[in-house]
């Protein structure tokens, strides 16, 4: 039966982003939105930062004032609505609170990325901001996808192989969000990643490709994770899909400038194209 052209479209779940710009397009809100597109949810943002950077590092950052990030929030989530929020770069303290204050006020699932370096090693989170992510943003989180240096800096743990994945998701669990995902990409061997809710643990691998243009695998994952829980998976569900997802899009990463490239974010319509 051939569709009404005619009836009205339904809109498609709906994913709301909070983090920071990326001027070269690889990680932040542009990872994020190219996410949620591949994925087949409605992405919208939240700017709560803007950086200058490029393949070779960031040049520098600048927060937006809190009056600003919070006129964004009220502006999506009083008249659009949200069906699964992701945050990543929050740089400050008072930036912190207001995410954790919007998160704690929905009943959307949250995937909270506590982005403290970027892939060069620059810093993108304030010193005394540490402790707001701990007590305000992790216990409002549904999931939390930490990396080993952000556990670290989190929580003092230090993971040195995967035997230690489970004393680190122990760790940040026990700062309050229902479920943890310990990121082991950095760990030689296959990439192994843990989550744990607190009496289950799930891992998931994948093999690691010879590819060194990976800029904006965790804004990736975390954006993934939240659109596959927009689209009604469970957590492990959503993890396995977007750990499958991020995966591919590593595979099919391309050099951009003199430095490190993204991840290609359309690699599934390239390699339908290619296919065909």
């Amino acid at each position: 039966m051939q569709q009404n052209a005619s009836a009205p479209r339904q809109a498609p779940p709906l994913v709301l982003t909070i983090a920071g710009s990326d001027s070269g397009g690889g990680a932040g809100i542009q990872a994020d939105l190219k996410t949620m597109l591949a994925l087949g949810v409605h992405g919208m943002s939240v700017i709560a930062a803007v950086t200058a950077q490029n393949s070779l590092g960031v040049q520098g950052y600048w927060e937006l004032p809190a009056e600003a990030v919070r006129a964004q929030l009220d502006s999506v989530l009083s008249d659009i609505g949200v069906h699964a929020i992701k945050t990543g770069m929050l740089a400050s303290t008072v930036l912190v609170e207001t995410v954790a204050e919007a998160l704690a006020a929905s009943d959307a699932p949250s995937v909270v990325d506590p982005v403290g370096v970027s892939k060069h090693g620059d810093s993108l989170l304030a010193p005394d901001a540490v402790d707001a992510v701990r007590s305000a943003l992790l216990p409002a989180a549904t999931v939390v996808t930490p990396n080993l240096y952000e556990v670290e800096q989190l929580t003092g743990v230090k993971v040195v192989d995967e035997t230690g994945l489970r004393e680190a998701a122990e760790a940040v669990k026990a700062l309050g969000p229902r479920w943890v995902l310990i990121k082991g990409g950095h760990l030689p061997g296959e990439p192994a990643d843990l989550l744990f809710d607190g009496e289950h643990e799930h891992r998931f691998t994948a093999p690691r490709h010879d590819n060194r243009h990976t800029h904006g695998t965790g804004c990736t994952l975390a954006s993934a994770i939240a659109s596959r829980l927009a689209l009604g998976d469970d957590v492990p569900a959503a993890v396995g899909k977007a750990k499958e997802y991020v995966t591919g899009a590593i595979a099919a990463g391309f050099p951009l400038g003199t430095g490190i490239g993204p991840v290609d974010h359309g690699w599934q319509r390239s390699l339908q194209s290619r296919l065909c």
